[in-house]
């Protein structure tokens, strides 16, 4: 069964989108503000959000950034914003598609249905903390702990951890890296690896000379072991 996650401060939508889906045999779970969809969200994993963009409490680009932070699940906006400014910027922030209220019932289920079938063809493994014996990564708030403090992590040190921990157990290439992180003009400076790697074990290796973690393949790249 397919589950969906309603986010909308208005209970007449969310008591309509309910009862449509479940009639449909969609599996509904519900939020009201932007702080409780993100907990159901990790909690519960549905395979798609519908999502309102003006909540009470926090506005739902950031909930989109928020579940972004982790998450590759289908992200439909449900908005009375019609400027496409306000489009523009809900698809930057990682939303799939945008639907203007009010809406037509059959148009949204076939968006649905459409984020459902690309999500089933394209599924990658979202998980929103990876836990290692020396630290934790948790993708939605952006944030790494070790012994149950933060460890301050400069932006270009979290992009290369980023990568490394969203691919754990396979090789990553100097190149990837810095074209992910410094940009297509810097994938030959591979002295900037080193010298970030180095800062990273620093920061969250136990035993920054022998990683157990963050690994080197010379001459290839690296690899992050869990």
């Amino acid at each position: 069964m397919t589950s969906v996650l309603v986010v909308d401060d208005e209970p007449q939508i969310v008591r309509a989108l309910r009862i449509n889906l479940s009639a449909r045999g969609y599996d509904v779970m519900t939020a009201y503000d932007g702080k409780t969809a993100l907990s159901v969200a990790v909690e519960s994993k549905p395979d798609v959000v519908v999502l309102d963009l003006g909540l009470p409490d926090i506005d739902g680009v950031d909930v989109i950034a928020g579940l972004r932070g982790w998450s590759t699940m289908p992200i439909i906006v449900l908005s009375a914003r019609t400027d496409s400014a306000a489009k523009v910027e809900a698809l930057d922030a990682g939303a799939d598609d945008y639907v203007t209220k009010p809406f037509g019932m059959d148009e949204l289920l076939a968006r649905l249905r459409a984020a459902v079938r690309r999500r089933t063809t394209t599924h990658v493994a979202d998980e929103p903390i990876v836990r290692t014996s020396t630290f934790t990564v948790d993708f939605a708030v952006k944030k790494v702990h070790r012994d149950e403090r933060e460890v301050h992590l400069t932006p270009t040190e979290w992009g290369l951890l980023e990568i490394l921990a969203r691919n754990p157990d396979r090789l990553v290439s100097q190149k990837q890296l810095l074209q992910e992180v410094w940009g297509p003009m810097h994938v030959n400076e591979s002295q900037y690896l080193r010298v970030y790697m180095a800062q990273l074990r620093r920061k969250l290796e136990h035993d920054p000379s022998h990683p157990k973690h963050l690994i080197t393949e010379p001459g290839m790249g690296y690899r992050f072991q869990p």
